[in-house]
């Protein structure tokens, strides 16, 4: 009986592969890979080769073979926020027509954690690498610039040009949070944040810039967690701030997630929504638009960042000559009951 698989491992090879469902290597490897113009007979007989011979692509012998992977890196700080979870998969939906593998490393709002991620990825020449924020270490930043990996940043603007970025101002969605509660006649306006990701103060510093304008500013109204952002903490912050200042009239909260709890909170304190506390989320999650009273909150275009970035970073896999441009997307207040 015929052994088959490599001489070195023994496993069975693309090529076997390709020669049990009749198609050429080239052919069995797109198929495999999904790339769309493939016809779906043929990808029907080589999954069922594939299937038959127990074959795994090898993706570090493809990288060395192409000098590149067939593989794109996304490096997001959370996969527990609902928000990073709309932009994966957006993603997803770019990239696997063209047959790439996407590769997510979560680094936890962790920078130190962050530039290993980097540092191993690059060891594997990724084709590109979808990056949040611009926030990171020195090391991170000269592996990067080194190594000649096309990057595009998501959820943040450059103040500069030479980087290619997608997403809107944070701190202009503090403003705008802000000119709302103002605008409902608030004028004891706290801020209740959690995480403290560079994201989070940007839009902190917006929301201060515009009660510092009214006049209204009072850094005591301010709750800075570094905790994970979570509705049980959302209540707790609630809860804590009331305690502390029960004249507070109105409050922006950096996540959804820590509004839905302080609306349950107030509920069981017996507080007014609005009557006695408006209050203002960010993102709009699922579920926002549920509650009693349903929230106002800052709708991000998460799914839609995700999409435009993945289509940016192609455009630079391709060869195509494309300016380092930052995108805008913008945001949108959703005004509803709190």
């Amino acid at each position: 009986m015929s052994r088959i698989g490599s001489r070195a491992t023994g496993l069975p090879t693309l090529a076997e592969v390709a020669k049990l469902s009749g198609v050429s290597p080239i052919t069995a490897s797109r198929a495999l890979r999904g790339v769309a113009t493939v016809a779906p007979e043929l990808v029907r007989k080589v999954q069922e080769a594939a299937l038959a011979l127990g074959y795994v692509a090898n993706p570090a012998a493809r990288a060395l073979a192409s000098a590149q992977s067939q593989s794109v890196v996304v490096l997001i700080p959370s996969l527990s926020n609902h928000l990073f979870i709309d932009t994966l998969e957006a993603i997803h939906e770019v990239m696997r027509p063209r047959g790439l593998e996407v590769l997510i490393g979560n680094y936890h709002y962790d920078v130190v954690e962050e530039e290993n991620l980097i540092r191993n990825y690059l060891a594997y020449q990724p084709g590109g690498m979808l990056l949040t924020g611009f926030s990171r270490t020195e090391a991170a930043q000269r592996m990067l610039a080194s190594s000649g990996v096309p990057c595009v940043h998501m959820m943040e603007l450059a103040g500069d040009a030479g980087r290619p970025c997608v997403g809107f101002s944070q701190e202009q969605a503090g403003v705008v949070a802000a000119r709302h509660l103002l605008g409902q006649g608030r004028r004891r306006l706290g801020y209740v944040a959690a995480q403290l990701d560079p994201r989070v103060m940007q839009r902190a510093e917006g929301f201060r810039r515009e009660l510092r304008g009214a006049g209204v500013y009072d850094a005591q109204l301010e709750v800075m967690c570094p905790l994970p952002s979570s509705i049980g903490l959302g209540g707790e912050l609630f809860a804590d701030l009331l305690r502390r200042h029960p004249d507070v009239d109105g409050i922006f909260f950096c996540n959804d997630d820590l509004a839905q709890g302080a609306i349950h909170e107030a509920q069981r304190l017996g507080i007014a929504i609005p009557g006695q506390v408006s209050m203002v989320g960010f993102n709009d999650l699922p579920g926002s638009a549920h509650l009693v009273p349903r929230l106002t909150s800052i709708r991000t275009p998460r799914a839609a960042i995700g999409r435009k970035a993945a289509q940016m970073l192609l455009a630079r896999l391709d060869g195509k000559a494309c300016p380092a441009e930052a995108v805008d997307l913008g945001f949108e207040l959703v005004i509803r009951e709190s």
